[in-house]
């Protein structure tokens, strides 16, 4: 009885590594994060872990490398004009491309952007819309896996962050922050303590007493 009830333990730990569309779980799974349905099937949408015998279906992301998915917001960095556009560093395994039609004026090397994926092909290379040039501040970046915490819900700790700090920011979903003014030192404190407590609750409470000079636990 006890060796029995040893193995299903371990069972239970197996977790294997995968990449975005690797098949999850075949199985009827209540459904976490980083993951999405198909014909019944649950696939992973990041790079990660799986573990395929718990009971909930999810990938815990790794750190790194952003993948680019349609429809994203994100902050990026021209890196070379092309021939009818420019190729920009997303935080991604590939550059990416937007026509210079998309701007009124030419960009240099170093300019920094705001950008929607409008496109992702087979390998994950991506197209880019609707830029938006920035001029000025400064990029800070966070663990892709945690923009969702520092946006927070409705946009939520967004607005802890801009009120407590008076800086003007942008959150990619790369995992590149464009602050301008304000505080920007009380900004990245304030979002290195979300990135090492977005498991707990009440995060956003935790990061307005910080703002405001209180001690938190």
């Amino acid at each position: 009885m006890m060796e029995k009830e040893v193995e299903v333990e371990v069972e239970h730990k197996q977790k294997k590594v995968v990449v975005p569309g690797d098949l999850v779980t075949e199985g009827r799974k209540k459904l976490g994060q980083n993951v999405f349905t198909e014909n019944g099937k649950v696939y992973s949408e990041a790079l990660g872990i799986a573990y395929p015998n718990s009971d909930l279906a999810s990938v815990v992301a790794f750190s790194g490398r952003y993948i680019p998915k349609r429809g994203d917001l994100l902050v990026g960095i021209v890196t070379r004009q092309t021939v009818r556009g420019y190729l920009a560093d997303i935080n991604s395994i590939y550059n990416s491309y937007f026509a210079d039609d998309e701007v009124r004026e030419r960009l240099e090397r170093g300019s920094v952007i705001s950008a929607k994926v409008s496109e992702v092909n087979e390998v994950n290379e991506a197209s880019l819309f609707d830029i938006r040039v920035f001029y000025g501040g400064e990029i800070i970046s966070v663990s892709p896996a945690k923009v969702p915490r520092i946006v927070g819900k409705n946009g939520s700790m967004l607005s802890v962050l801009k009120e407590g700090t008076g800086c003007n920011l942008l959150v990619g979903r790369n995992g590149w922050v464009w602050v301008k003014d304000g505080d920007a030192k009380k900004l990245v404190a304030a979002i290195r303590l979300i990135e090492a407590e977005s498991h707990l609750d009440n995060l956003t409470v935790k990061v307005e007493e910080f703002l405001k000079g209180k001690k938190v636990k």
